[in-house]
């Protein structure tokens, strides 16, 4: 495990597509476990693989139970409208508002090359909103209502 440098908005990296992941190989297990070591060496909850400087459709989210790694996530569907406060371990210091769906229904490949579906809602569901945008080279700010200063660290995302 190692961990990565967090690119910062402004780098042109977090504005790009990724790519999907062909094959689960070493390359990538060690990209999961670096991915895992730095969201957490960070506090962050969720992390993209383009914030460390890798255009590859993978994240990593963790609020509080154990990891989920998602490989090639997909929005399948989505129901409802809700406000929430975001933050980017991308866009240090701020912090804005922004409407996400309440519930989802997502599918990817997990670490052990395993189909997922979940339908996750509330918190779980805007985390993974959130770091699908990083796979499409959108940021957080770009759909928020406002943004303002000074984040509550409890309240971040990545």
């Amino acid at each position: 495990m190692a961990l990565r440098k967090i690119r910062l908005d402004g780098d042109p990296i977090l504005r790009k597509k990724s790519r999907e992941v062909a094959e689960l190989d070493d390359r990538i297990l060690q990209l999961l476990d670096d991915m895992v070591e730095t969201m957490r060496h960070e506090n962050g909850i969720g992390l993209a693989a383009p914030q460390i400087g890798v255009l590859k459709r993978v994240i990593t989210i963790d609020i509080g139970e154990k990891p989920i790694i998602a490989i090639n996530p997909v929005i399948e569907a989505q129901e409802g409208e809700v406000d929430g406060i975001e933050g980017c371990l991308s866009v240090p210091d701020l912090a804005g508002t922004v409407e996400r769906p309440q519930t989802i229904t997502i599918s990817f490949m997990d670490e052990n090359g395993q189909k997922v579906e979940m339908k996750p809602s509330g918190y779980l569901a805007r985390v993974f909103c959130h770091e699908i945008d990083h796979l499409e080279g959108v940021l957080y700010t770009d759909k928020a209502k406002e943004v303002h200063e000074n984040v509550a660290e409890d309240e971040e995302l990545s």
